[in-house]
């Protein structure tokens, strides 16, 4: 039995779309100086003091799975992570400024093959919301998933919105998203099946990069004035 997990976890391990972790991303130098890295066990204390911090802020947009009855704990999310990596079906990215974590954004629901697409969430603590971080992490992200040669490559990653939430809303309008129209009852939000926009970007829409497109889609502004 445990020569038969052994190889089970190789074969994992050996999975040609695995995402190669750990991975740190870093904002270009003339951006607000925020970086994107994978999570780990001992982010635990931080992350809940953040999501503690910020429950008001975060609750009326946060999903779950409504058949799901069980907690999972932070070190069995962890552990899912892990997994979803070695599988290259789903990345989350703490997303940290000046040493802290001030939010998180993840990339799920990853196919390959003829579609090569995904679905890019996020969060930002509420003290640094308004400061561009958010746009700039989506960016950041949507750059390594579709363009970067170590990245896996996609042809697009969606958005995916309540539409009462505007500031989300800001975001991706922001970073030139293209709306394509409602999911009716798409994901499960704060005890309710929702409605969602769909915003979708594609690796031809910013061919030298979504962040430079940020950045220089607003000559004579900072980009920590964007969201």
């Amino acid at each position: 039995m445990t020569i038969l997990r052994t190889l089970r976890d190789r074969m994992r391990r050996d999975d040609p779309n695995a995402f190669h972790t750990p991975l740190t991303l870093l904002a270009p130098a003339d951006a607000p100086a925020i970086r994107l890295r994978t999570m780990t066990a001992a982010d635990e204390d931080e992350w809940d003091q953040v999501r503690i911090r910020n429950a008001a802020w975060l609750e009326p947009w946060d999903s779950n799975d409504p058949e799901r009855h069980r907690s999972v704990t932070f070190p069995q999310w962890i552990h899912m992570q892990r997994r979803d990596e070695r599988s290259g079906s789903a990345i989350v990215f703490v997303i940290e400024y000046d040493g802290r974590i001030v939010g998180q954004i993840s990339l799920g629901a990853v196919m390959f093959g003829a579609m090569r697409s995904g679905i890019i969430g996020y969060w930002i603590d509420q003290d640094y919301a308004g400061r561009g971080f958010t746009p700039l992490a989506v960016t950041m992200l949507a750059d390594w998933a579709m363009l970067d040669p170590d990245g896996p490559r996609l042809h697009r990653v969606e958005i995916d919105l309540v539409p009462q939430n505007e500031r989300s809303r800001r975001v991706v309008q922001k970073i030139g998203a293209k709306y394509e129209g409602i999911r009716r009852k798409y994901m499960y939000i704060n005890g309710h099946w929702r409605d969602h926009e769909s915003y979708s970007l594609l690796a031809e829409d910013a061919p030298d990069g979504f962040t430079r497109r940020l950045i220089g889609d607003t000559p004579g502004e900072r980009v920590s004035s964007l969201s």
